[in-house]
């Protein structure tokens, strides 16, 4: 496999860039990112049209998480480096837009010692949302300055000391993040139609950029580190790229969270998303966007259906013992079995419209 990426890479640089090819490419991959996001749609306008609002809320969370399960893709299926850090900029994400667009007479309960004036700042929630997705990629950037001269565990581990200065920095910042309290007031503009349109926008994004000269590029570099440098492949230009990108989707996340549960506290973006988000794209395959999408639907529903059993059944008339901590126990089960049995996930190596392309010509053979 990794001749097949630097092979493709050495061609993509290699031919003409004339506008027919690259029109064609960008179309094979806006419609291959728009199959891929074809059972998402379909689940979101079921939910929408014929869900209780109980099931709508849950499916609210599940494309939040769906949108940080790409924007982590991009950066780790793309680079083949762990990131541990990824929930940092949802959360930054989240608290940029509670910051400037609570309504004042909220801020007088939630933040009224806020620093540089913020305290007396209200935005409307399109210019927070613009300004909070700034913050997150100036951080993205001087952050990924260092990421991107790592590799391997030295990247995750400084990307895991990124996750724990900026939640120490929503701990102790008291003025201006409210400490473990709940951040409450945040307006509520987001539903599920917009989270939808999002979600369907993160995974094209994260298809076109996996199906660009820059994605294969990375790929190759990550599969085969000197015959790329020998190719004269910017392996560090091109991680410090996909690591922005992946903490712009992730702040949009966050950007998302905020605007439709009104309320967020630190713990939210700790180490409990971190686990979900990981076990959700390695369960499906971090290699594709198709496996990012895969891993949140199974791993959602079978969550949901856990959590229904941990606080006790009744089975054929019995009464079946509590199982608080069920779920965590699944996560750490899902990562364990498919490390070791199918370390490429559910989905593999192909993406949706791949595999449908692979079955039709099996077909017609």
């Amino acid at each position: 496999m990794a001749g097949s990426e630097l092979s493709q890479a050495v061609d993509r640089m290699a031919a003409p860039t004339g506008a027919a090819r690259s029109n064609n490419a960008l179309a094979r991959s806006l419609i291959g990112g728009l199959v891929t996001a074809l059972p998402v749609l379909v689940i979101g306008l079921l939910v929408l049209n014929f869900a209780p609002t109980y099931y709508t809320f849950l499916a609210l969370g599940a494309f939040v998480n769906l949108i940080v399960v790409v924007g982590l893709q991009v950066f780790m299926g793309n680079s083949n480096i762990a990131n541990l850090g990824h929930s940092a900029f949802v959360g930054l994400g989240a608290y940029g837009v509670a910051i400037l667009s609570t309504p004042l007479a909220m801020k007088k309960l939630s933040i009224p010692n806020a620093p540089f004036g913020f305290a007396t700042l209200e935005l409307d929630p399109f210019s927070s949302a613009l300004i909070a997705l700034l913050v997150v990629g100036t951080v993205a950037l001087v952050s990924g300055k260092v990421i991107s001269r790592l590799s391997g565990v030295a990247a995750t581990i400084v990307s895991l000391a990124l996750l724990i200065i900026v939640h120490s920095v929503f701990l102790n910042w008291t003025d201006l993040f409210k400490g473990n309290q709940a951040f409450f007031g945040i307006p509520k503009v987001v539903g599920l139609p917009w989270m939808l349109v999002f979600a369907v926008l993160a995974i094209v994004a994260a298809r076109l950029f996996k199906d660009s000269r820059w994605g294969l590029q990375l790929r190759a570099s990550a599969q085969s580190p000197q015959a790329a440098a020998a190719l004269g492949i910017d392996a560090k230009k091109l991680r410090l790229m996909s690591w922005v990108l992946s903490a712009l989707i992730c702040g949009l996340a966050g950007v998302l969270y905020a605007y439709f549960a009104g309320t967020i506290s630190p713990k939210l973006f700790y180490f409990q998303m971190i686990f979900n988000t990981l076990a959700m794209l390695i369960l499906g395959g971090m290699a594709t966007v198709t496996g990012a999408v895969t891993g949140v639907i199974v791993l959602s529903i079978g969550l949901e259906f856990i959590r229904s059993i941990e606080s006790g059944v009744t089975v054929a008339g019995i009464q079946m013992p509590q199982l608080l901590g069920l779920s965590g126990v699944a996560l750490g089960v899902v990562i364990v079995l498919c490390m070791a049995f199918r370390p490429s996930g559910i989905s593999g190596r192909h993406e949706l419209d791949e595999l449908f392309s692979l079955l039709l010509r099996r077909n017609a053979k």
